[in-house]
């Protein structure tokens, strides 16, 4: 049994600077605007004054076709052609975003905001940071009154997260943090909801992750690419205390729908005399041959699937684990 579930989006637009949490209605000089060619074909820009982008239906100009125009306009560009300019979101940043490190995909996304149980208002710490996709969404799921606190040891992605996070309009939300989270930790303590680890040894991080949550309560999620950390993973969470571990995997499916015309040769003469069409008009479904395929342990073998550590976090002495 198959369970379908269709999906569309309507957005409300207030007059607003450019934020990945609050939707404007206009483009305007510095926005990140999503130009969207297709479901397969879509980039980020950064609007400026006096530039021009490049598209294969031709170049937009900033000034005349993006400046002060609506969110979601048609722009006809120099050879006739037309694309759309979206305002970016978490799911459009993750599909378009540049690539410093591996990223999770929205399907992963989604169910470790949700068994992390985020929420406005929550604190999160987050191991790595890397390109940010994560990121994004944990920001737009605990605004406007919650924060994040990032820890990446790579100081130019660390650097470069900053920077990104400023121009989305998103820096008072975030914390980022330049140092080793295996060595120094979060440089928080007793605060946080919840932490995502997403690092080569998250074993050795687990006694700083226990460290960064609250006193009491708490859920910590680890994503790693092979089963062999996951399980070191286990032993340490079972070593600092936490309870209800489970490991995850998450595989999506996308289903496409369409119409197909078939020629009904055996019943030609028989339509000629009744005036009936010759062609069936059917609609047919059927699954995308291409899927994401990196993903990590939330929880799978091989080195494509992605696998997942969750556990509940118990303070004040450690649970006994038998």
């Amino acid at each position: 049994m198959f369970l379908f579930l269709l999906v569309c989006h309507q957005r409300h637009y207030k007059t607003v600077t450019m934020s990945f949490i609050e939707y404007g209605d206009t483009i305007k000089d510095g926005d990140t605007a999503i130009v969207f060619l297709g479901h397969e074909s879509m980039f980020p820009v950064k609007v400026q004054h006096g530039t021009v982008t490049q598209t294969k239906y031709g170049v937009i100009r900033h000034s005349m076709d993006l400046i002060g125009k609506k969110y979601g306009s048609k722009v006809t560009c120099s050879k006739g052609g037309w694309v759309f300019i979206l305002h970016p979101t978490p799911e459009l940043w993750t599909m378009n975003l540049p690539h410093r490190t591996q990223i999770l995909y929205s399907t992963d996304i989604s169910i470790i905001t949700m068994m992390l149980e985020l929420k406005p208002g929550s604190i999160v710490c987050e191991s790595g940071t890397g390109s940010g996709s994560l990121s994004h969404a944990l920001i737009r799921t605990v605004a406007p009154t919650g924060h994040l606190y990032t820890v990446e040891f790579h100081q130019q992605r660390a650097e470069k997260a900053r920077e990104e996070f400023r121009e989305h309009g998103v820096e008072h939300l975030v914390t980022v943090t330049n140092q080793d989270i295996c060595k120094n930790g979060f440089g928080v303590s007793n605060i946080a909801d919840a932490v995502f680890l997403d690092i080569p040894s998250p074993w050795e991080a687990i006694g700083h992750a226990k460290a960064a949550l609250k006193a009491e309560g708490g859920r910590i999620c680890s994503f790693s690419p092979c089963i062999e950390q996951v399980q070191r993973t286990c032993l340490a969470m079972e070593e600092y205390g936490f309870t209800e571990i489970n490991t995850l995997e998450i595989l999506l499916r996308v289903y496409n729908e369409c119409e197909s015309a078939y020629l009904l040769r055996f019943r030609y003469e028989s339509c000629k005399v009744m005036r009936l069409p010759a062609w069936l008009i059917t609609e047919s479904v059927f699954p995308w041959s291409r899927v994401q395929l990196h993903r990590g342990l939330l929880a799978a073998l091989g080195s494509t699937a992605s696998y997942c550590v969750l556990a509940s976090a118990n303070h004040f002495g450690y649970t006994e684990v038998k």
